[in-house]
């Protein structure tokens, strides 16, 4: 029994970086409101609908003393969500595994210790069929934070 036990922490610890998830984020000086606009048109533009907005930002400080917490993480934190027909079907059609990534979701944000400063940013993808989704979420993200 402690053999299998042993056996299958070492299996663990070995497959657990695989599913790590790296983000990639684009840094800009425009306002969050501005930024929220750009990404808004950015997804639009690509023939996509957001399906929701999640208000992460307003969550957390609305809930920071209910868990203990005087930290204020986000001026201002929200996370968009959207899918593609036709490249959801694609990705999954080649694995039907990736529909553990949809919908998509890029976030932005605004710090207390760097104002000025918004962040748009969103999660890697694996390598093989669902680069072609990261394909699509860096074009987004680069357009609302006014990148190329």
């Amino acid at each position: 029994m402690v053999k299998n036990l042993l056996a299958l922490t070492a299996a663990a610890l070995i497959t657990a970086p695989a599913f790590a998830q790296d983000a990639v984020t684009y840094t800009t000086s425009d306002s969050f409101d501005d930024v929220v606009f750009a990404l808004e048109n950015a997804v639009i533009g690509q023939g996509l609908v957001i399906d929701s907005v999640s208000h992460t930002g307003d969550m957390l400080e609305r809930t920071k003393g209910d868990v203990g917490s005087d930290v204020t993480l986000f001026t201002k934190a929200d996370v968009f969500s959207f899918c593609s027909a036709a490249l959801s079907r694609k990705v999954m059609e080649a694995d039907y595994t990736n529909i553990q990534f949809c919908p998509y979701d890029i976030f932005i944000y605004t710090r207390p210790d760097a104002p000025g400063e918004t962040v748009v940013g969103y999660r890697t993808f694996p390598e093989g069929p669902m680069q072609e989704i990261q394909a699509l979420m860096d074009s987004i993200a680069k357009e609302a934070a006014g990148v190329e």
